[in-house]
């Protein structure tokens, strides 16, 4: 069974850094896109960043600049460097990675468990 754990997420003040961490378990077969959405207190979920395979990076206009994603060699943990933050920034953040458990899968959408970023001013 896949599973997607992440961590790193916490309080800091407004102008300060996080980094979360999402890993991948095993019983993959490959990975398409790895990535970041959030979800603010009372909102829907949106779209922070994804990496897909070969290292294409795309963001939230929100993000731009103070945001970068990152996967490690194998692909099977992405990061999301988070400068910069703001109180709007305050949210569930979620990795979500689209992929492969074998060969023949068809390619399936994964959710990680969520974790907690909260910035105050």
């Amino acid at each position: 069974q896949v599973q997607l754990v992440e961590s790193g997420g916490g309080l800091v003040q407004a102008g300060g850094s996080l980094r979360l961490s999402c890993a991948a378990s095993e019983n993959i077969f490959s990975i398409n896109a790895m990535g970041w959405y959030r979800q603010p207190p009372g909102k829907q979920r949106e779209l922070v960043a994804t990496i897909i395979t070969g290292g294409t990076a795309n963001y939230a206009d929100s993000v731009k600049g103070r945001f970068s994603i990152a996967s490690d060699n194998a692909g099977y943990t992405v990061y999301l460097q988070m400068n910069s933050l703001k109180p709007e920034d305050t949210a569930v953040y979620y990795c979500y990675a689209d992929l492969k458990t074998t060969r023949w899968a068809p390619v399936r959408h994964y959710w990680g468990q969520g974790t907690q970023v909260t910035v105050s001013s």
